[in-house]
């Protein structure tokens, strides 16, 4: 007999945790929540330290891979995403930026695109937020998820941010702030020396409600359709088939990979390229799985001239001696994500506001056979914030358990190979500075033989990977390439939605976590009928 409830949401990852809380909430509405991977057990997944250990666990990840980048030197990039509860924040680095306000502006002077602007947004990104730093015009306190400033000691975040500043590239005391630019000590979605994933801020508390329902590995098959409306979820789990009917709606929240997987499934794409897998078109809606954008990130490690990096930390003796502090105290060095410091940087004259990301790590890592090994270096990833490069994704079978064909395109489009030399040239110049001259040693990667353009420019081939940020595939907007309205509406089909990272029209200019939680949010109000909050509009330092 076919299960019939009031909403469906499809993936418990950052999205799917926000929107099973907020329509659960009043208890007026039946909700069921699955997710294809297991719950979120694993103690790694909650020391900030292990972060290292969870986002490789193929347990716990989709364990996806591009196709060769010929940009990158025909070679594939590991794309790891989230297959667990709480999904990609369950594994990621825990960094929480907001993007800039200006990123959020530029999306609201797309057609139909108005309800976006940061004024809009702030109000949730400060609803949801439980700062340590208190609340104030810009940030939130009470909210259901813990942000920590980050602040364990090492002499080799001092010398980044003092050397940050010697070289005119700017400080910022929160970078979610007032001032959205230069070098500073990031904010991590932590609580209490424990990581706080979407499943622990807004899931669990949840969970004891009688109207909401979690099933996890619990994988879905497609979403059914009765004509132009989305009426069900077939799904497989321990070996069983399930379909299970929505009288209300259903919300996809299987991100920038798996959300366009499932509708391509469905029937609903581009018409042609479902018909190449022997999927008959519900819909022909061109868009879906196109608009593919990440952050592409050049990795460079010096080594460390002074024992102070983190390379010790892979004795046994002292990770059980970390590891029994922190489960005694919830303190120590492994309550720390390790990428505590980095910073928003232009790195030219012309752009009107940052376009590189650092993230930095007081230890470098080399991998051998599989395995990370940590070496006395430091690491400082350049990411470029908004690539003109896109990709997309394609079907590999009619099979939902194949993997999507992941075409990234990286470095495509030459401004973006042009914008990463600059970004090398400047964490160069960074690190050249007085701070580092008692810690700098030799340039591991890309190599200080690297020095022409065109040299700089094959290092970066060789040594860029992704920063695990994929999102635009299910574009939100108007016109023949979107594939959502601006309330997140399927086009052309009722009662579906998709709500994640898929939806944005373009990338945001840092980590992409706290953003898609709060289109998660204004999403859930678009749902239930209720208002949006109030535009909010904070003031900010823009150069």
């Amino acid at each position: 007999m076919t299960r019939t409830v009031d909403y469906i949401v499809i993936g418990a990852g950052s999205a799917g945790c926000v929107l099973a809380n907020r329509l659960s909430a009043d208890g007026r509405h039946s909700v069921l929540l699955l997710e294809a991977g297991p719950s979120d057990r694993n103690l790694m997944i909650h020391m900030p330290a292990g972060v290292y250990y969870a986002y490789r666990n193929p347990a716990i990840n989709w364990n996806y891979e591009s196709e060769p980048q010929t940009g990158l030197l025909e070679r594939r990039i590991a794309t790891p995403r989230g297959k667990v509860l709480g999904g990609s924040s369950s594994i990621n680095s825990m960094v929480y930026m907001r993007g800039h306000p200006l990123d959020f502006d530029g999306w609201a002077d797309r057609p139909g695109m108005a309800a976006w602007r940061y004024a809009d947004c702030l109000p949730y990104f400060r609803a949801g937020e439980d700062s340590d730093r208190g609340a104030d015009e810009w940030r939130g306190s009470g909210g259901p998820l813990g942000v920590t400033r980050s602040s364990w000691p090492n002499p080799l975040y001092d010398a980044f941010l003092d050397a940050g500043e010697r070289a005119g590239q700017g400080h910022s005391d929160d970078l979610n702030g007032y001032r959205p630019e230069g070098v500073a000590r990031f904010d991590a979605t932590k609580r209490h020396g424990r990581r706080c994933s979407a499943a622990v801020a807004h899931l669990r508390p949840a969970l004891a409600r009688p109207n909401l329902t979690l099933e996890t590995r619990a994988m879905v098959q497609r979403i059914t359709l009765a004509g132009n409306r989305a009426t069900g979820v077939a799904y497989t789990r321990r070996g069983e088939d399930h379909h299970v009917e929505a009288t209300r709606e259903i919300i996809l929240c299987g991100g920038a990979i798996n959300s366009p997987q499932t509708l391509m499934l469905s029937g609903i794409g581009p018409a042609d390229h479902l018909r190449e897998h022997g999927i008959e078109p519900v819909l022909d809606l061109p868009g879906v799985g196109h608009n593919l954008q990440d952050h592409p990130t050049v990795i460079m490690q010096w080594e460390c001239t002074r024992p102070v990096a983190l390379d010790r930390m892979a004795n046994p003796i002292r990770q059980g001696i970390a590891g029994t502090r922190w489960m005694l105290t919830r303190k120590g060095i492994v309550s720390s994500s390790v990428w505590e410091a980095g910073g928003l940087i232009r790195g030219n004259d012309h752009v009107p506001y940052p376009n590189l990301q650092y993230h930095m790590a007081p230890v470098g890592v080399a991998e051998q056979g599989g395995t990370l090994r940590l070496l006395q270096a430091f690491a400082i990833h350049v990411d470029q914030l908004r690539p003109r490069s896109r990709g997309h994704i394609a079907l590999r079978s009619a099979d939902p358990s194949a993997k999507p064909h992941l075409h990234f395109e990286y470095l495509s489009d030459p401004h973006d190979l042009r914008e990463l030399v600059e970004g090398v040239k400047k964490a160069r110049e960074l690190v050249a500075q007085a701070p580092f001259d008692g810690y700098r040693g030799r340039e591991l990667s890309i190599g200080e033989d690297a020095r022409t353009d065109t040299e700089i420019e094959q290092g970066i081939r060789a040594h860029t990977e992704t920063d695990y940020h994929p999102c635009g595939t299910c574009r939100m907007g108007i016109g023949p390439d979107a594939v959502v309205d601006p309330e997140m509406r399927v086009h052309g089909i009722e009662a579906l939605r998709v709500v994640d990272a898929s939806v944005m029209p373009r990338i945001t200019s840092a980590n992409l976590n706290a953003p898609t939680q709060m289109i998660a949010a204004r999403a859930a109000d678009y749902i239930l009928g209720e208002p949006q909050r109030s535009p909010e509009y904070a003031s900010f330092h823009f150069q």
